[in-house]
């Protein structure tokens, strides 16, 4: 049997070609994804859930920028920190970071002393603690205030923000929200510490670049209004900071601490603090030095003279040279300069 053909009408073509193109453009312009920014015609961008206005971009040309008067860095903890930097300071698990952390808040509060760093004059500090107990915090503040012989002029240059004395959950930083909630507490503040980005930035995958830019935007926001930041961080398996890479890109510096190789449990706090990254430091700032928690307070020295004492001692007990180098983690070669140096400085025959 032949097909039968059905006759249309123009007025149904029309129509099927009306149809035809919606369709194409339901193709083309697809319905808006959740979380997907799109431009507005009035310059601002569309968020399904907020809009957020666009600032404009400006443009200095080379004479005007050079006739600038832009303040200069200043030490807030010399030669660390200074003003206007982020800094990141990490280690595995017990080494040291609050330690270390509260330290630097106390000194640069009161214009004190920590470790080989000094403050020249007291600046306003938020420290933001994500994990430790209220208890141990104040015990470990406690021990740092009765060992440092300066104080902040006024009890609110250090200022903390910590989980057992609030009425909810911690901020995430890496939301506009959380960001939002701390935004009365920066109000002249000059060092904000994070301690840790583990607990106070929860919000997507810690080893995709991505995670880490809204916090990136954060603390570059913080820089350009005269704030300096240190981030407290854990180490990965492989010994460097746990996560992205890209959290380095923006840092002036970068503090890795870590144990002695020959560190045992009893020794208590002690580690030595390597400089990963030192935009601003040269020369003898950059020495990696040994660090230890005693009766009365820290004492540090040079990692070399550590090594060499060790070096020395384990040669007057017979030691060969592969026995040393696997004791001390050091190279056989230098092993071998370093008794060089101790029978030309006559500390060994």
């Amino acid at each position: 049997m032949k097909n039968e053909l059905k006759t249309i009408t123009a007025a149904e073509a029309e129509r099927m070609e009306a149809a035809a193109k919606a369709n194409l453009r339901e193709v083309q312009s697809p319905k808006p994804v959740e979380g997907i920014d799109r431009p507005k015609a009035d310059g601002r961008v569309r968020n399904n859930r907020k809009e957020t206005p666009l600032f404009p971009v400006t443009a200095t040309s080379i004479e005007d920028f050079l006739q600038m008067e832009i303040p200069p860095k200043e030490f807030i903890l010399d030669p660390v920190l200074t003003t206007q930097s982020l800094t990141m300071l990490f280690a595995s698990r017990g080494v040291g970071k609050t330690h270390v952390a509260l330290g630097i808040a106390y000194a640069v509060a009161s214009g004190g002393t920590f470790l080989r760093w000094q403050a020249p004059k007291p600046k306003r500090v938020l420290y933001l603690d994500g994990e430790m107990p209220a208890t141990t915090m104040q015990s470990r503040l406690a021990e740092i205030v009765n060992q440092s012989e300066y104080e902040p002029p006024s009890a609110d240059y250090l200022r903390l923000v910590t989980p057992d004395l609030q009425e909810g959950p911690m901020p995430d930083i890496s939301t506009e929200i959380g960001q939002e909630v701390l935004e009365p507490l920066l109000e002249d503040v000059e060092l904000v510490i994070v301690d840790n980005l583990s607990t106070l930035v929860r919000s997507g995958k810690e080893n995709e670049s991505e995670g880490w830019l809204p916090v990136q935007g954060w603390a570059l926001d913080l820089r350009r209004r005269g704030m300096s930041v240190v981030f407290v961080h854990h180490a990965g398996k492989s010994g460097a900071q746990r996560g992205t890479s890209k959290r380095e890109d923006v840092l002036d510096t970068i503090i890795r601490l870590e144990h002695p190789h020959d560190y045992k449990p009893d020794q208590g706090a002690c580690f030595e603090v390597h400089y990963d990254k030192a935009r601003h430091l040269f020369g003898t700032d950059v020495v990696p030095f040994e660090a230890t928690l005693g009766a009365s307070g820290w004492t540090s020295r040079d990692i070399e003279d550590v090594n060499l004492s060790r070096v020395i001692e384990l040669s007057k007990e017979d030691y060969s040279v592969r026995d040393i180098a696997e004791e001390t983690g050091l190279s056989r070669s230098r092993v071998n300069r370093l008794q060089k140096k101790a029978k030309a400085e006559g500390k060994m025959s």
